[in-house]
């Protein structure tokens, strides 16, 4: 059994996008099932994914995978409810966890491969956080150490887990992976994804990530 759990954040209601992000098609499945199967690959278990809006339409498509889910109704206040929310539910019911990886439904290119290489440099370096670095700024996919959980669960607002990677900046272990700039926020976004094979490499001055984690 891992000793590093997964938290999906899911939640978010896609107001730019106009239409669930997470049941987007992507490579013969919705985004969600895609970002799941890549977590579920990875060294990392236990797996959370947390729902929000949309709840009822997301959640079938779900229940194939050995993973929990759990709605957090709260999720108009922002990513930090969400974020909140998984890391309460892992905490509590997985005392043994030594970390957890935080990810969002909507970086299509974030990979097993770098879930994996975020655990391994923890792993080597025993460090408090993990993170993608891409933009030349720091967010998820994102690898947080239990001694933060308490931390991470008292965030509130808008408020997000970036505030943390600042604040323990000499504790932050940097992974750079360009390819999750790009997210899904808009029709032209998914559009863009469509049109180019890997559109991190051939146009990624293009992309302005506005993650906010």
């Amino acid at each position: 059994m891992s000793d590093i759990g997964l938290v999906i954040l899911a939640a978010g209601a896609s107001t730019r996008m106009g239409t669930p992000k997470q049941l987007l098609p992507y490579r013969g499945r919705t985004l969600i099932k895609y970002v799941v199967e890549q977590a579920i690959a990875s060294v990392c278990h236990p797996i959370i994914v947390v729902l929000g809006a949309n709840a009822e339409s997301i959640q079938p498509k779900l229940t194939s995978f050995n993973i929990r889910t759990i709605k957090n109704c709260s999720f108009a206040e922002g990513m930090s409810s969400s974020i909140r929310t998984g890391i309460e539910v892992l905490a509590a019911e997985n005392p043994y966890l030594k970390a957890v990886v935080l990810m969002v439904c909507d970086q299509p290119f974030a990979s097993t491969q770098l879930i994996n290489q975020l655990v391994e440099n923890y792993r080597q370096a025993n460090s408090l956080i993990v993170a993608s670095e891409y933009n030349s700024v720091l967010g998820v996919p994102c690898l947080f150490d239990r001694t933060l959980f308490s931390h991470l669960m008292a965030l509130s607002g808008d408020a997000g887990a970036r505030k943390l990677i600042k604040r323990f900046a000499q504790d932050t272990i940097r992974v750079p992976a360009p390819e999750v700039a790009f997210d899904l926020d808009t029709p032209a976004d998914y559009e863009q994804l469509h049109n180019t094979e890997k559109p991190y490499f051939c146009v990624l001055s293009n992309f302005n990530s506005s993650r906010t984690l």
